[in-house]
């Protein structure tokens, strides 16, 4: 069953078209998870009719219910001569102590002082936390003399679920296979999932984190226009996103008013997310904030007043980099652009997870699903009730980590690995597999913390961790990198230490050493791992040396058949000439035949388009068809070069890009390539 289908047939009723809300949003500044409650009303369905109908319902409701700023007074006239108006605005509410009485005011409409009954604030008690709630409320007018107040808040909803049935949630998981729910949870999220690699999909959901998790400390920085920003701000009506110019200590944790202590965002939200989080001219930063929020990412709790309070709300910090990941990894840091009060090991310390924003894509039109996902508000409820579950003790089944790892390591590891398997394996149904790349991913975010902060603060470098692993299930020893600095090692002496030096890197270093001043180079059996998203890998670094001697080369690869692959075998037969002498190669190719007549005579017409070409550089090239799986490379002086991927290995890349021109400048798939030596006799 296709997945849109099953999505559908699932989560029937819960569910809506992601694209709908940002066609009907346009430039207003209405939360997505407000557009998607009222299209969950109407477009629940995949009726195209239906779907058409329900839009053009909300475009209605919008265009005659949400307050705009501009009409604010058009709106208040026609509360006044109709006696009563439904309108849909932001209500933030404070106790009056002067008269007793709670009172609402509304951002779009610009009235305050407009008395609210207890029982609403009592049933919401997040219209108190300084940052207002989206509701839809009904608000009349009282005519007449000696009227004190003449607004009356007659019915007020807040735009969210009531109540979900999480056991159905969790229940529905065994419906997909892993690759079908992260897709799923990406179409949720308003992402296109075929534009994402499983790395970046990863990277997207981490975003999540901080909903499932109570008390999780996320630092995602990266370009502009990656969706940084986007999860806080529309995704959940559980999470605030602030300026992070505007926030302050009252603001954020405890208001004294008089002798009463008024509790800040932390108090009433999942998360509070701070924007722009970077240094900016004019603005500085109040000391008295820096440390109480030292304290609370710590330990949970902040002092204000003559109390200590405690609060599970997440902390969110995202923003821009200055400048690209080699140059901060060669001459600054990765924690440079945020402000300069922050830059010190005691506050970052306290990062569970350093999300990688530079290795998502900037957002065009293509990045936004066009599918079915779960409305917001529904997944921000789903989101909300895991964070009453603490799946931290999962890990000691898995890894044991080395002791020098520091116990804020150990928190930090546990608490993005439980907030994983929530969000990918709620039914907790997983191979060993699968949870060794959470563990994988998430000690990869806490080492990403821990490599800064031996640059920002020498007093780390006196007990370095070593990021390692011992894996329970197989006695196997893991260790952990992270991936900007197997792809920029020759820039990062700070970080990585000379002894874990990868073969790649290595063979870039020698490429440097003049010719006379090289050693012979030893071809040895092994095996050569890399990583999803890995670059600076081309054919030259993976086969050069072990073609170098071979009079016939046989390729056996199963599938040459769409641009990119055959563009694949092409750059293949011009690494060849580049690295060798090709005058009278024999170079043989196995593969297999597309479904269709036409596409098998399309790829018969490129394959001799192919051997055209490269006799005109000396090489013979044959091929052949057969039905096989395996994908290797064999040569007649022994060597089979092993392949996952076969010559498939990149990620599709921008045709007018550097990359489309530079292999080591393109990001890989995940494989491994193993070089053993066999029988040269048996070559085909």
């Amino acid at each position: 069953m296709p997945l849109q289908e099953k999505i559908m047939k699932c989560f029937d009723g819960k569910v809506v078209r992601k694209d709908l809300a940002f066609l009907i949003k346009g430039g207003l500044p209405v939360p997505t998870f407000v557009l998607e409650y009222l299209l969950s009303q109407y477009c629940a369905s995949d009726d195209e009719q239906v779907i058409k109908e329900g839009v053009e319902q909300v475009k209605q409701i919008i265009q005659e219910n949400y307050v705009h700023r501009a009409d604010a007074e058009a709106v208040k006239g026609k509360i006044h001569d109709c006696g009563k108006y439904k309108i849909i605005d932001k209500v933030n509410v404070f106790l009056n102590e002067k008269s007793d009485e709670y009172q609402a005011s509304f951002a779009n409409l610009g009235l305050s002082g407009v008395p609210i009954g207890a029982k609403y604030v009592q049933e919401n008690p997040k219209l108190l936390s300084g940052n207002g709630v989206w509701c839809i409320v009904s608000l009349g007018y009282i005519s007449g003399e000696d009227v004190r107040v003449r607004w009356d808040i007659q019915t007020l909803k807040p735009i969210q679920i009531s109540n979900i049935d999480l056991e159905y949630y969790i229940a529905q998981r065994k419906n997909f296979t892993t690759e079908e729910w992260i897709d799923f949870l990406i179409h949720t999220m308003g992402l296109n999932p075929e534009e994402l690699n499983r790395r970046e999909k990863f990277i997207t959901l981490a975003r999540l984190l901080p909903f499932v998790e109570n008390n999780f400390n996320f630092v995602e920085l990266g370009p502009k226009g990656t969706g940084k920003s986007h999860v806080f701000q529309d995704l959940s009506p559980n999470g605030v996103l602030v300026s992070g110019g505007d926030v302050t200590s009252a603001r954020l944790f405890v208001k004294m008013s008089g002798n009463r202590e008024i509790l800040g965002l932390v108090g009433y939200w999942d998360l509070v997310a701070w924007d722009e989080f970077e240094q900016q001219k004019g603005r500085s930063i109040d000391a008295v904030l820096i440390d109480t929020m030292q304290n609370y990412l710590a330990n949970k709790a902040f002092n204000r007043g003559k109390s200590t309070h405690e609060a599970s709300a997440s902390m969110v910090f995202v923003g821009n980099t200055k400048h690209t990941v080699p140059y901060m990894l060669k001459n600054t840091h990765l924690f440079e652009s945020i402000p300069v009060a922050f830059i010190k090991g005691a506050f970052l310390d306290r990062i569970h997870l350093y999300n990688p924003g530079w290795e998502i894509r900037m957002l065009k039109k293509g990045s936004f699903s066009h599918g079915y996902g779960l409305i917001t508000d529904y997944i921000a409820a789903v989101l909300h009730e895991f964070r009453n579950q603490d799946l931290t003790n999962w890990l000691q089944k898995y890894a044991k980590f080395d002791s020098s790892l520091s116990e804020r390591d150990h928190l930090a590891i546990r608490k993005t690995f439980s907030g994983m398997i929530k969000l990918l394996y709620p039914d907790g149904n997983i191979t060993d597999e699968e949870a060794y790349e959470l563990v994988d991913f998430a000690a990869e975010g806490r080492k990403r913390v821990k490599e800064q902060l031996y640059i920002i603060d020498g007093t780390f470098k006196l007990e370095p961790a070593v990021f390692q692993y011992i894996n329970l299930k197989s006695g196997e020893k893991t260790e952990i990198e992270t991936l900007e600095c197997v792809n920029f090692e020759h820039s990062t002496p700070l970080v990585l230490p000379s002894n874990q030096k990868s073969e790649i890197g290595q063979k870039e270093q020698e490429s440097k050493v003049p010719n006379a001043e090289k050693k012979k180079i030893v071809l040895q059996e092994k095996r050569l791992p890399v990583r999803m998203g890995q670059t600076g890998i081309s054919y030259e670094t993976l086969f050069a040396d072990y073609l170098k001697g071979a009079n016939k080369i046989v390729i056996e690869d199963p599938y040459i058949r769409t641009f990119w692959q055959i563009k694949n075998l092409v750059e293949f037969f011009s690494m060849l000439e580049k690295t060798r002498p090709v005058e009278g190669l024999d170079v043989h190719l196995i593969t297999t035949k597309d479904e269709t007549e036409e596409k098998i005579n399309r790829l018969l017409e490129d394959l001799e388009a192919i051997k055209s070409d490269v006799s005109n550089v000396g090489i013979n090239f044959t091929y052949e068809f057969n039905e096989f799986h395996d994908r290797c490379i064999k040569t007649d002086t022994g060597w089979i070069i092993s392949l996952g991927r076969g010559l498939d290995i990149f990620e599709p890349c921008d045709k007018f890009s550097l990359s489309a021109l530079d292999q080591k400048r393109r990001k890989c798939k995940d494989f491994s390539v193993i070089y053993s030596q066999g029988d040269p006799d048996k070559l085909p």
